[in-house]
């Protein structure tokens, strides 16, 4: 029986060897003049690199919200015009100028099957970084209630659906804890998260008013990276190996 097992470990390595890398998607794919972003004045959706992403604007141009993409390098100018903008000014890889940015509860992204996560990097726009570090969100007086301090912080929670959209479980990235605020991108780990069909995004902070949270809710996310599943192929070979298994070889 034991002459069995190469042959195994040999349609084992042909299965392995024909999974298909790791997708990145930078956002890269996606056309935009230098330091610009995606504002089309209507409801749509955009796709990058195997995902699609939900870009809401009900009102037209005054107001946005879900995802849009951006080559924004601006990271001084406080305020609502500046929300397209990631605070290190670029996009989280060398030669990558690209970005995704996300405003409000409920943003939503898909994948046209369930698909297993590595990560993204995740960081803050310039317009939440200077409202959190200097409460300067660019309204006079303004709307935030000043800079962050011990006890003060902004959570962003990232939460993944499976086909049948149940949850697979979330994972938190701290925008800002305290006076510690994220400004480079900070790969976060969402491997936890499982297979997942889609993941949406949602915020709670300390900082809260009448009409719910003050802080500016955006994000910045890239390089968001999927794993491929092997399915069937892996079930094949769990199989041969049972059957080895349960033959004593």
């Amino acid at each position: 029986m034991h002459r069995r097992f190469p042959a195994v470990l040999g349609l084992w390595g042909c299965l392995v060897a024909t999974a298909a890398p790791a997708a990145v998607i930078t956002f890269d794919d996606l056309a935009l003049a230098p330091d610009s972003y995606f504002k089309p004045g209507i409801t749509t959706t955009f796709a990058s690199g195997g995902a699609t992403f939900r870009h809401e604007a009900p009102f037209g141009e005054c107001c946005w919200s879900g995802f849009t993409y951006s080559s924004r390098t601006d990271t001084s100018t406080p305020g609502y015009g500046n929300d397209g903008s990631a605070i290190p000014g670029d996009g989280a890889g060398p030669g990558q100028d690209n970005y995704a940015v996300s405003n409000a509860d409920g943003a939503l992204l898909s994948f046209s099957s369930e698909q297993s996560l590595a990560g993204a990097f995740f960081t803050n726009t310039t317009y939440t970084y200077l409202a959190v570090r200097d409460g300067n969100d660019g309204n006079v007086p303004a709307f935030v209630s000043g800079p962050f301090g011990p006890g003060d912080f902004l959570t962003l929670t990232v939460t993944g659906y499976d086909a049948g959209d149940a949850v697979t479980g979330s994972v938190d990235v701290a925008l800002a804890d305290g006076t510690a605020i994220l400004d480079q991108w900070t790969w976060v780990d969402l491997a936890s998260l499982g297979l997942v069909k889609s993941l949406r995004f949602s915020y709670t902070g300390s900082d809260n008013g009448p009409f719910g949270l003050n802080t500016p809710a955006y994000f910045a996310m890239d390089n968001l990276t999927t794993v491929p599943v092997p399915g069937a192929a892996w079930l094949l070979a769990s199989g041969l190996l049972a059957i080895r298994r349960r033959r004593g070889g």
